[in-house]
């Protein structure tokens, strides 16, 4: 920090002055149920009830089960037999694994609130080997789950029953690098963070950046298109990812690993897969556009007295950061609690009700300090901003951005959570935490609203000391109400897996629903790639 207040003193000073009990002393200075389909719900923006009724396209007389989560039955799959174990031994030896203990971590999703019942989890090398697995289930009609780093929240990643496991994790080589275009090419296993930093030994970054970077694989990465961190500087994968290898559910190999920018040969097939959870192809290998790794990195740790001084920060921090802004996140009071308490966060700053965390990444850190010092100086005149910190070392942006990144983790130990990732029009996303705070009043241990403001993404997360099919049915279709009232997703990166998969109608069509069933059916006519996952039960 130090470095940075020498060349911009401007910048120390607005800092310095951001509020009559700011933390930035010498010290601080260098630290950084059932659905009822009829429930009224609240409008979007004046949080009123008003009478309405949403009816869910195909779920029958009956509506859907109790819980998103709760599984349909098995369908009619085959089961493993010694015959197919003896195959797979051959085309993987030392690699089909049977084991039990091996075999638990990889039936369980990583919040512990999904668990299957796979006996056999396979690891293949190669894009071949996954072509023999897949050509063999599909003709003997065995189902299969393929699985990353088993990161995602929805329960998408595990088996619901017997499911084979594919496990991508050995597919881990990079495959080329292009210095002078940025473009990386590597297989499906590949942790993001182990990418993150080969491209940073040759001045490069990933263009995606997230909390579990440390287990995520990037082709689960792209089979859930993750957003994270850096989707308001760098856009989504559907940009990034320049092409695909994916195995289709008979074996069948489809080449669109293009390493181009531009390609308007045809339709854009990878798309199909970005986001598909694994339901049409499993990816094998991903090329990737890459930024290059800015010079000069700062991100501002500040907080606010209300959401809408937020959202004018916000709107201040566009205009007046411009190019260099790469992430504005927030969380609120709950969310620095569960922190302190749970895990010995300190709040680097005095207490507020809500608190931004801000990057700035660009080439040239005098340019960039004095932008930011400009921007301080005017959220701190205008009044938008209560206190702040600022790091520009490596170890003290770690200790800022750990504000943001775990509080996922501290959740873990407030109890059982229900998470939800909504997608809302940004002058919406705390509305609907005040709401479902009202609207469950004492039923709940926690509730807490954190998230990307930059792209209109919340992650509304709720705790009680045990799982609660009362509070649940207290949440639920409530929240998905909500947010289809405000033309809203149910989920805006973490997919519908197998928990949110019958509540997709609240943001999409039946129309748009049945082409996606008709995709699946083409792609997988057997139905055998991660079944139960992602298309509601009524399309078969």
């Amino acid at each position: 920090m130090a470095g940075i207040f020498q060349r911009t003193p401007k910048l120390w000073t607005a800092l310095r002055h951001l509020s009559p009990h700011s933390t930035l002393s010498s010290t601080a200075r260098t630290r950084l149920s059932p659905v009822d389909l009829h429930t009224p719900f609240l409008t979007c923006s004046s949080g009123q009830f008003v009478a309405a009724t949403r009816k869910l396209h195909g779920a029958g007389a009956g509506g859907l089960k109790p819980s998103p989560a709760a599984a349909p039955e098995r369908l009619p799959f085959s089961r493993v037999t010694q015959e197919d174990l003896v195959f797979f031994r051959k085309i993987l030896p030392g690699r089909t694994i049977t084991d039990p203990d091996l075999l638990e971590s990889s039936n369980v999703d990583w919040l512990k609130t999904v668990r299957g019942s796979s006996e056999l989890l396979l690891r293949p090398q190669t894009t071949e080997e996954v072509s023999q697995v897949l050509s063999y289930c599909n003709s003997r009609n065995l189902a299969v789950n393929p699985q990353g780093g088993n990161t995602g929240l929805v329960g998408g990643s595990v088996p619901v029953y017997d499911e084979i496991i594919l496990s991508t994790a050995l597919m881990n080589n990079i495959l080329t690098f292009d210095s002078i275009s940025g473009i990386l090419t590597c297989q499906a296993g590949c942790v993001l963070e182990n990418l993150s930093l080969y491209l940073e030994e040759r001045d490069y970054i990933m263009p995606l950046d997230l909390g579990a970077k440390g287990s995520c694989q990037i082709g689960g990465n792209v089979a859930t298109n993750a957003g994270g961190l850096r989707l308001l500087r760098y856009g989504s994968l559907h940009g990034t990812v320049l092409g695909l290898e994916v195995v289709l559910a008979d074996g069948r190999v489809l080449d669109c690993l293009a390493a181009l920018r531009k390609d308007n040969t045809g339709y854009d097939l990878k798309q199909l897969f970005i986001g598909s959870e694994g339901t049409l192809g499993v990816i094998t290998a991903v090329s990737v556009l890459c930024p290059r790794k800015p010079k000069s990195v700062n991100v501002v740790f500040l907080g606010c007295e209300t959401f809408e001084q937020l959202l004018r920060t916000f709107q201040l921090c566009k205009g007046m950061l411009g190019e260099i802004l790469s992430a504005f996140e927030f969380l609120d009071s709950e969310c620095m609690r569960l922190l302190n308490t749970h895990l010995k966060l300190s709040n680097p700053i005095s207490e507020c009700p809500f608190y931004v965390v801000i990057e700035t990444s660009g080439s040239d850190p005098t340019h960039d300090g004095e932008k930011l010092h400009n921007f301080l100086e005017e959220a701190m005149t205008s009044s938008l901003v209560t206190d702040g910190t600022v790091a520009t070392e490596e170890s003290k942006i770690k200790t800022l951005w750990s504000m943001r990144e775990r509080v996922t983790e501290a959740l873990t130990h407030d109890g059982f959570t229900y998470k939800y990732d909504i997608s809302l029009p940004v002058e919406q996303i705390y509305q609907l935490v005040t709401d479902m705070r009202q609207h469950l009043g004492d039923r709940a241990r926690s509730v807490v609203g954190y998230g990307h403001v930059g792209d209109g993404n919340l992650h509304l997360n709720i705790t009680s000391p045990a799982k609660d099919p009362s509070l649940l049915a207290a949440i639920e279709p409530f929240i998905y109400e909500w947010t289809a009232s405000c033309q809203g997703s149910i989920s805006a990166e973490h997919g519908l897996g197998l928990k949110k998969r019958n509540y997709i109608y609240y943001s999409k069509p039946s129309q748009a629903v049945a082409l996606m069933g008709n995709i699946k059916a083409m792609l997988d006519p057997k139905g055998i790639l991660n079944p139960y996952k992602t298309l509601p039960d009524n399309i078969k």
